[in-house]
């Protein structure tokens, strides 16, 4: 029974059940684990489509902290797109059901959090320091997951680092100027690595890019092909 059923039909708070369990483990010498569900070290199957998603929402705007005491993956998301928020904990959830998951709002964003050590199991990207500043390279488990779900990755990088815009031009016709609108995708990150992997996913879908340089920084990955919007425009479209 979890320490809530039992503090309930004994009258007592939950936390003295807690330390009950505690002091007989300590007195049988019995180190505690907590239990997990994690795919990697449970043999579960995992939820591939909420994994590649989650995935593209960590290398994009996510990280871990992994310390004594403090285990837990962070996304972040802008405040006004809730409905990304909801989909960034539902994949949390799908990876992994036994961690807690919270929302924390700050300024003009929310963080939304899963409690848990073995996310570094399933993001071994995490190291030290700026994702930009270290290699990041898909392991073997990690890209059969991508290739068997590519959109939900793409997805997940979009819905992080992209944007679905409307851009213009003019033209002269019949020596009139006339103003032409037009959707394009972009996603911006400063990882060539990671930049690279978002590429190489968009062409294995058929989507046709090109980079676009900040200044002589290459940060952008623009998709502005017709045929190609309309192919992000039936996966992924605006954030929401």
């Amino acid at each position: 029974m979890p320490n809530r059923a039992v503090a309930e039909h004994l009258g007592v708070p939950r936390g003295t059940v807690g330390w009950w369990l505690h002091e007989d483990r300590r007195l049988r010498g019995v180190t505690y684990s907590p239990p997990t569900d994690c795919p990697r070290c449970t043999g579960r199957e995992i939820d591939q489509p909420a994994y590649a998603y989650l995935l593209g929402l960590y290398l994009g705007d996510g990280h871990i902290i992994s310390k004594r005491k403090q285990h837990h993956l962070s996304v972040f998301c802008d405040a006004t797109w809730t409905g990304l928020v909801d989909a960034a904990e539902d994949a949390m959830r799908l990876v992994m059901r036994l961690p807690s998951v919270s929302r924390r709002r700050r300024q003009g964003c929310v963080e939304v959090k899963s409690y848990s050590h073995h996310w570094t199991c399933l993001f071994p990207q995490h190291g030290p320091g700026k994702k930009h500043e270290r290699r990041i390279a898909l392991e073997d488990w990690q890209q059969d997951i991508v290739d068997a779900h590519p959109w939900a990755f793409i997805r997940g990088l979009i819905h992080s680092d992209g944007c679905r815009v409307t851009n213009w031009t003019t033209r002269m016709v019949g020596g009139v100027k006339k103003r032409y609108e037009y959707p394009r995708y972009f996603f911006t990150n400063k990882s060539d690595d990671i930049r690279k992997l978002c590429t190489d996913t968009l062409t294995k879908v058929g989507v046709q890019w090109t980079v676009l340089a900040r200044g002589s920084d290459p940060f952008n990955v623009s998709v502005a092909r017709k045929a190609s919007v309309a192919l992000m425009d039936a996966h992924i479209g605006p954030k929401y």
